[in-house]
């Protein structure tokens, strides 16, 4: 099985255009700059494989400098260009080279050209976008792919149909984000920061990047520890037709073979394990994980690399009936801090992959063991260096909508709102979109779906739905006062 994590640079080579290669950038005017600011350039921003628990060998990073433009909202299309921005930097960032803010009057325009392999001949061309804050439409060449309304939620386009046959071609995003005039999830962002609301975030903010997926390829991967059965369970969903094919999986422990299980596409693999390796923050255990689909015609159809980890979060009462929360059937106090996400110089977007590390590292040498991921949901590879380095997350849904009524001491008091039709289908949209993205990452304990209130709504229903969907973790319904009767904290 290759080593994922160390996949070659040279697949890189194939992300930057002439406008990366010879624009000219610098930061915006900052206030501070992180120690990591200085290791940014166009040619390198976030050049890491964007998704660790769904690898493909062959991919094409879209990050670098791309034009920009601000234009009224209701304008259609750009008419110039006004700049080069530093994706996935937001507009508002230093990072970005910009440093502008937007506002719903305004939407923010990219453009960029690139080329497709030709050894991607025959194969469908995705377009994936790790978030993008808020309403994201986007063209090829001239033709619409797609629309997109969420800050939070990696998406996908398949622009196969819009590509030409050779040669150089066009990509368009349009944004508008109301920011805090909207109904939207935002977390802290505000478009007047002050005290604890923080500038906003708008346009692009994770990578951008291509990859080629076979016809009948894997689109999704599920991967599901029982730990008291010391197995890992895995099930393929399939991009297409998945009549005949074989989906084979294998489990490796620092190179060695530690299991294998195969069948159906529609089929839950079993992978025993015999030597079981828990994970926990003192123990940090990974195992790497190979998928692979083999067509009825005995060909290897596609094959993604990921990871998996055996770990058990449950509750249990003590001798003297409290309640306690057990990692691997053992008590285990959750000991951690609030963790924003924002930086002076990148925003919402960390400088380097380095500077995500180094969060989580300081914090477990701080002697913190949890970190409750705050309002926020981070690109998948903070998420990595979690399951890496051993942190525990509680992971909140970002708030949105108003504040209801909130008493910080209330238990079980009924306190919440009520949401118009739009905006509660958009909170349920996003936060279904935000659990199956990060559904298969060990280090995520306990969901919050609301926090003191904000846009608190329909409380019993949101955390059924939770436990529904994911029975393999702790629901904290709502974190800070407005408590109801539902849900495991």
């Amino acid at each position: 099985m290759m080593n994922w994590r160390s996949v070659s640079a040279a697949v890189l080579v194939l992300a930057f255009s002439d406008a990366t290669a010879n624009g000219e950038w610098k930061p915006a005017g900052s206030p501070i700059a992180t120690r990591w600011a200085k290791d940014v350039t166009p040619e390198n921003v976030h050049a890491e494989y964007p998704r660790p628990q769904l690898v493909r060998q062959e991919w094409q990073n879209l990050n670098g400098l791309w034009e920009y433009a601000i234009q009224p909202e209701k304008e259609s299309s750009p008419g110039t260009f006004q700049g080069e921005i530093l994706v996935p930097f937001p507009v508002e960032s230093s990072l970005s080279g910009v440093g502008k803010t937007v506002g719903a009057e305004n939407r923010l325009w990219y453009r960029r050209r690139f080329s497709i392999p030709k050894s991607w001949r025959g194969k469908r061309i995705k377009l994936n976008i790790g978030a993008c804050d808020w309403e994201t439409t986007v063209w090829v060449n001239g033709s619409k792919v797609g629309e997109h309304r969420g800050g939070y939620d990696p998406f996908s386009f398949d622009i196969t149909n819009a590509l030409k046959g050779d040669g150089e071609q066009e990509i368009v995003v349009g944004v508008w984000d109301p920011s805090d005039g909207g109904y939207q999830p935002r977390g802290k962002q505000v478009r007047k920061p002050e005290g604890i609301w923080y500038t906003p975030t708008t346009g692009i903010w994770q990578t951008i990047w291509l990859e080629p997926v076979a016809v009948g390829g894997i689109d999704e991967l599920r991967i599901v520890p029982d730990f008291d059965q010391s197995q890992i369970c895995v099930t393929v969903t399939t991009t297409g037709d998945a009549e005949g094919v074989t989906v084979k999986a294998v489990l490796e422990d620092q190179i060695e073979v530690v299991s294998r299980a195969e069948g159906k596409a529609s089929d839950t693999l079993i992978l025993q394990l015999s030597n079981p390796k828990p994970w926990s923050p003192s123990s940090p255990h990974l195992y790497d994980l190979g998928v692979e689909i083999i067509g009825a015609d005995g060909k290897v159809l596609d094959v993604v690399e990921s990871y998996a980890a055996l770990r058990k979060i449950s509750l249990e009462k003590d001798a003297s009936g409290a309640k306690r929360m057990l990692l691997n059937g053992k008590p285990l106090f959750h000991f951690g801090p609030l963790d924003q996400g924002f930086w002076p110089d990148g925003l919402y977007t960390a400088p380097t992959d380095e500077a995500l590390k180094f969060d989580i590292e300081i914090t477990k040498q701080l002697g913190f063991n949890m970190i409750r991921k705050h309002v926020k949901v981070e690109p998948a590879r903070w998420y990595y260096w979690c399951d890496k380095l051993g942190m525990l997350v509680w992971q909140d849904m970002p708030s949105g909508d108003a504040a209801a009524p909130w008493d910080p001491f209330g238990k079980y008091d009924g306190k919440e709102l009520t949401r118009s039709a739009e905006s509660a289908g958009n909170y349920h949209h996003e936060w279904e979109n935000i659990l199956r993205a990060l559904q298969n990452v060990p280090s995520i304990v306990v969901w919050v779906p609301f926090n003191e209130g904000w846009g608190q709504f329909e409380t019993v229903a949101v955390t059924k739905r939770v436990q529904e969907l994911d029975p393999n973790r702790l629901v904290n319904c709502a974190s800070g006062g407005n408590d109801f009767p539902v849900g495991d904290i």
